[in-house]
Order: structure tokens, then sequence, then C-alpha cells
């Protein structure tokens, strides 16, 4: 039987990736329609990283949404965590899935068309496509556009989230490339209202009418 969590993600399409926030902000977020959480605190120590992520896995725990961890599989049981969200230059995936098991949720980002074949093959259960646009929290790293979008539309073998400077005002044009689903950071986390900015781009992406792996 495939675990709970697992049917979350099938059903995701507003995933918020965000460092720490107040319950107030993240339950709001949650509320205007956030279906998926990842924890990004680059650069904070383990024990940091886990005070905050137990605050954050009750609060997703009461509103029935996944809380993934970025870069750190080894948090993830004592953090209450559903999985983690791996980079290219992190541990191989294979790494992870032998710490976590298979009832985990094991997510990757990828930034071409290879690596969302590899992706596949090396037993992603989702991928995140971008940066979409360039964005201050992935310095350095070049856009890819709307091109690999469609790519993905047509490649991903598993669910994909287009994300990188995506927020309510270009969400339409990623959506027209091929996109069912969404990453945002600055859009939803750095939003005056939290449950309507979620709210209003879940809007967008339920106009949408997904087809195969997308």
């Amino acid at each position: 039987m495939i675990p709970d969590r697992f049917e979350r993600l099938a059903a995701a399409r507003l995933y918020l990736v965000c460092g720490e926030l107040t319950g107030d902000r993240l339950d709001a977020a949650l509320l205007g329609g956030v279906q998926l959480v990842q924890l990004r605190m680059k650069g904070a120590a383990p024990a940091q990283i886990l005070q905050v992520a137990r605050r954050f896995a009750k609060l997703c725990a009461r509103r029935e949404v996944p809380l993934i961890l970025n870069d750190h599989p080894e948090l993830v049981e004592a953090a209450g965590a559903d999985g983690v969200h791996l980079g290219q230059d992190d541990q191989p995936l294979a790494q992870a899935r032998g710490s976590l098991g298979s009832e985990r949720i094991i997510g990757l980002s990828t930034h071409d068309a290879d690596q969302i074949d590899a992706a596949h093959r090396a037993g992603a259960d989702y991928i995140g496509v971008g940066p979409v646009h360039t964005t201050p929290t992935k310095p350095g790293r070049p856009a890819v556009g709307t091109d690999l979008v469609a790519a993905a539309a047509k490649r991903a073998q598993v669910p994909f989230f287009a994300i990188g400077g995506v927020d309510a005002d270009n969400v339409g044009a990623v959506l027209a490339a091929g996109a069912r689903r969404v990453a945002v950071v600055r859009a939803v986390a750095d939003a005056e209202d939290p449950e309507r900015a979620a709210r209003e781009l879940r809007a967008a992406l339920e106009t949408t009418v997904g087809v195969g792996a997308a």
C-alpha cells in the first residue's frame, strides 16, 4: 500500500520552499493552498534545522501536508519529516534512499534534459525543474527559461515542479509551457499576506488540466 505521503505528493500542485517562518505565516500559507513544504536552511547547523523542522512538522501534519527537508536525509526521521530534497551536488540519491528506505519521499533538482532523464533512472519520487527565471535563492545558476519546462512536460516520468522566480505574474507562461505544478519561494514566503498569495497561485494552477506525469 502506498503511504499517504506519496498520494499527497501526487496530488500536490503548489510547493512552498522556505526558510524559517513563524507558525502564523506557515499556517496561513497552508490555509491558502500550499500542498507541499520544503524547509531550506542553507548553512544552518543541524541542531538548528532540527529544531525548526520539528515545529514545521507539527504544523504540516495538522494540515495533512508533507514536509520535505533540504539536503539532510540524516535529520528526516528525527524531525518527523516526510522526505528529503537533494541538489545535483548533494549526496547521491541512491545513498539517501539507502538510509531512508522506500517509504520516504526523495526529490531531486534538475537543470537540463539529461538530468531529468537521469533522475528517473536514479529513482527520484519527484523533480524540481529550473530555475525558470534568475533568482537570488540560486546565485550563479543561470535561468533555463520555459524551454526546459516544455521538455520536462514531455520527458518527466515522475511529478515535476517548475521552480525559480515563479509568481502570480508569470505563472501563466509556466503553465502554458506544460507545467502543472510549481514550487515557489518568495512569492509566498515573503508575501505580505501568505494565505492570499498561496490562494491566488492555487487558483491559477487549478484552471489547468493535468496531463501525464506533469
